[in-house]
């Protein structure tokens, strides 16, 4: 749904006759909202019912897929997205929490099984947003159809069996005082191990999420391609994403996961800026290809890399990488004013950040290491 979005957006901006800003807002705002109501969703996973709160998530999740499908313009369109954040967040969030509750010693390996599974979504959007452009059917039917599926998928859960039930479902004389675990929460967020890993996720962000965000526009807007290949460029981006995920599962059994990422981060240094001066539209869409095929496990390793930094404690996990969100979700609305002011193709530069920072973070984590051993 979230890469169909991305890729519509040059059809939503011209029948809703949305500016840069308000794109930015519209990636922003619901964002930040959603920050503020997924800790305590994400913290309550850890101590309540769990299944209850996945399905919960699930029929807003279709409810606001309907709104989005009829939005007459901005304001509706911002009330779509309001909902669909924290209703992601229990839907599919407190998901991937119970994954990583069933193996406890395979967070990075499972997490590569789950991003590869999420890629496999990321690929399918874009195309489906050009199948529809292609059809004459527009953006409208895309989310519609979105909704249809989202519906199927939620009775699909409520007749499913959580394969790790909650351990507060389980063994109910064992559960934590509530307020306690929000305490709790808040002294992990204090822990250099645990805060270096939601400061290196929000950096790797900006070259996953972010650019998949503005990516489509970059196509249309700035390399002059037409809105069809826009769509296909994501598709692209989103299709090498999901063959460097599925050929990163067997690499974890062999490679040091931080060994990939330094190399990988080292890589995207190089080409990101290579992306943005080609002056043909081939050699970027090449070049974006490359980029989608080494950043693919970024989000893998340093996700799975924190919910190791907090054993047994995946919703909280969840719940501080809500709170570092507060942050990352600025990042939109910067990018879409800088856009306003200088150009898109003067903003994307900022996102070139996310290689320097992993290979700033990561040689202090090399460092610490070393220093210890000493």
């Amino acid at each position: 749904m979230f890469s169909a979005r991305e890729a519509a957006w040059p059809l939503i901006r011209a029948e809703l006759d949305l500016s840069y800003l308000q794109i930015g807002l519209l990636l922003t705002l619901p964002g930040l909202l959603s920050n503020l109501i997924e800790p305590p969703i994400a913290l309550l996973g850890d101590v309540w019912r769990r299944k209850a709160l996945i399905l919960g998530g699930g029929v807003v999740f279709v409810a606001a897929l309907g709104l989005l499908a009829a939005s007459p313009g901005f304001l509706a369109l911002l009330a779509a997205f309001i909902l669909l954040y924290p209703a992601n967040a229990a839907f599919v969030n407190l998901s991937q929490a119970s994954l990583m509750d069933s193996a406890p010693a395979r967070h990075v390996q499972n997490m590569a099984r789950w991003t590869a599974a999420g890629w496999v979504g990321t690929v399918l959007g874009p195309l489906v947003v050009a199948a529809a452009v292609m059809l004459g059917l527009g953006w409208r039917s895309v989310f519609l159809g979105f909704a249809a599926v989202a519906l199927v998928v939620v009775l699909f859960v409520g007749r499913a069996r959580l394969h790790t039930p909650n351990r507060a479902e389980e063994q109910p004389g064992e559960r934590r005082p509530r307020m306690q675990v929000a305490l709790d929460a808040l002294r992990a967020l204090g822990r250099p191990s645990v805060f270096r890993w939601l400061v290196l996720l929000q950096l790797s962000d900006l070259m996953l999420d972010k650019l998949n965000s503005f990516v489509a526009l970059y196509v249309v807007d700035v390399a002059g391609g037409s809105e069809a290949q826009g769509a296909l460029s994501l598709s692209l981006w989103a299709g090498a994403g999901l063959v460097g995920q599925l050929a990163l599962i067997p690499i974890l059994e062999r490679v040091r996961p931080l060994a990939y990422l330094r190399v990988s981060a080292f890589a995207a240094l190089v080409l990101f800026p290579l992306f943005l001066i080609a002056p043909d539209l081939s050699v970027k869409l090449g070049v974006l290809g490359l980029l989608g095929l080494l950043t693919a496990g970024w989000y893998a390793v340093l996700q799975g890399a924190l919910y190791s930094a907090l054993p047994g404690r995946s919703g909280t996990a969840l719940a501080l990488g809500s709170v570092a969100d507060i942050v990352g979700s600025q990042v939109p609305l910067a990018l879409g004013a800088a856009a306003s002011f200088w150009g898109l193709g003067v903003a994307m530069w900022v996102l070139l950040a996310a290689p320097i920072g992993l290979l700033v973070g990561l040689a202090r984590e090399r460092s610490a290491k070393a220093s210890g051993a000493g």
